[in-house]
């Protein structure tokens, strides 16, 4: 994996990466089942920074003078010059996010719901992530194959019982029949990208996606190993092991 992605170039990572995998998974699931990308749209509010939701409040109200809200008379008032502030109004924003599921042809059931988890998944308190956890409590409880993947090092992990295992990047495998236990793989940065079962109906056995070609595929077709600028800071900054490890390749 490549840590610089996530600061610089991720939202088109995210848009290229859900399309790669749709492609490679057709050559196995076809003619079957078939792969497709959606797209969920919600507002997102951003906190004020320092932590918590926004608010907003009145900087000016107008009252009526005759109800003598502040005790002043008309004499009290006293002349001055006011000069404007430019401020901004906070304002939530659009998000997009692309996410993967496979039906099956004849009946078009949703038997699989893919994910790659975006900033906004794992911001704590956000929209996003509240929006995000949501769908998933609704997939566990429900017949369809949930498959999660979290390329992100920055941000909260997504919430299970007991301890992940080692690594910077995850992947989880829900199966319907099995919920809520969920199969977790977890990775280092210099390590390669695992071979992920992705399930299907229950009587069909598991395709194998190799992420790691799908990864290459999308990093050398976007042209990521000249447009990602490698003095620019990693955020969340790594350990000390893995920081020389990513300074030899830079060099």
């Amino acid at each position: 994996m490549n840590p610089f992605i996530e600061t610089q170039e991720w939202s088109d990572f995210h848009t290229r990466f859900i399309s790669a995998f749709s492609d490679a998974l057709m050559s196995h699931i076809a003619p079957r089942y078939v792969a497709r990308v959606e797209r969920r749209v919600y507002l997102e509010r951003y906190p004020e920074e320092g932590g918590g939701p926004r608010h907003i409040r009145p900087d000016v109200s107008i009252f009526d003078s005759n109800l003598g809200d502040y005790g002043l008379g008309a004499n009290a008032a006293i002349a001055t010059t006011v000069e404007p502030v430019t401020l901004t109004i906070p304002m939530p924003e659009e998000q997009r996010e692309a996410f993967l599921y496979i039906k099956e042809r004849e009946s078009m059931e949703v038997v699989t719901v893919i994910e790659v988890l975006s900033p906004a998944n794992k911001r704590p308190g956000s929209d996003g992530q509240r929006e995000y956890l949501k769908k998933r409590m609704e997939v566990a409880r429900s017949s369809t194959n949930l498959v999660e993947l979290d390329f992100l090092r920055g941000g909260d992990r997504l919430p299970v019982s007991g301890n992940l295992p080692p690594g910077e990047y995850y992947a989880y495998v829900m199966k319907s029949h099995l919920h809520p236990r969920v199969q977790v793989y977890g990775w280092h940065l210099n390590h390669i990208l695992p071979p992920l079962p992705i399930p299907l109906a229950r009587e069909d056995p598991d395709v194998v996606v190799n992420l790691q070609e799908v990864f290459q595929t999308v990093y050398d077709r976007a042209g990521y190993d000249y447009t990602l600028d490698y003095a620019q800071p990693l955020e969340p900054a790594l350990d000390a092991k893995a920081a020389e490890w990513v300074t030899s390749l830079v060099k």
